[in-house]
């Protein structure tokens, strides 16, 4: 890939990798809902992404890293988006109707609002951006910074790739789950405890 580096590309990869808010949201839609609404929510969470890259455009990027009010109100919001979520699959563990096939339950706008919200309220992935990408440019981003755009991008891409591939593999262990309605609600419970925990090392991060 001209102009990328393998230091950005192996790094990001680890980034993305690594099980965080939007793979435990992506495999849990998969599991609950199938592969289509796994796929989606893997959509969401990549859409998520994008108002971090906007953020270092306009600058505010610093003031994030800097511990502002900002900061404090994103962290905060985030904390308690992650500990709504969990204790809304921990109450609904095995409530969402089963079959075959892929099952409905919510709109597919509702899947990628969920996806999108845990990522904007994720002040890490603005940090990433302002600590990690700053590093393979030239200069400070600015507004519509090309190579900004373009880092991001690829970011955004094998985020993408990465969810999808967390979310057929979680279709496919779902096969499973529809002959153990007990397993899958003790399974969609701990993904809830999970997203509960995250809430909790989110709360008391250091700046």
């Amino acid at each position: 890939m001209p102009g990328v580096s393998v230091e950005f590309l192996l790094t990001s990869l680890v980034v993305v990798l690594i099980p965080g808010t939007g793979v435990i949201y992506t495999v849990s839609s998969s599991i609950g809902g199938g592969r289509q609404r796994g796929l989606i929510a893997a959509v969401g969470c990549t859409l998520g992404i994008v108002p971090h890259m906007l953020t270092a455009m306009l600058g505010l990027s610093g003031i994030m890293q800097a511990g502002s009010v900002v900061f404090e109100a994103v962290r905060w919001a985030g904390v308690a988006y992650l500990v709504f979520m969990g204790f809304s699959m921990i109450r609904d563990a095995g409530t969402l109707p089963l079959d075959d096939h892929d099952a409905p339950g919510d709109s597919a706008g509702t899947v990628v609002w969920r996806g999108i919200l845990l990522n904007v309220l994720n002040p890490k992935l603005t940090l990433f951006f302002f600590a990690f990408l700053p590093q393979f440019l030239d200069a400070s981003p600015g507004l519509l910074d090309v190579r900004l755009i373009e880092l991001g991008g690829i970011f955004m891409l094998m985020t993408l790739a990465v969810f999808a591939v967390y979310a057929i593999a979680s279709a496919a262990f779902r096969d499973l789950v529809l002959t153990a309605p007990v397993a899958r609600r003790w399974i969609e419970r701990t993904f809830g405890a999970i997203l509960i925990g995250f809430a909790a090392k989110l709360a008391f991060t250091d700046r």
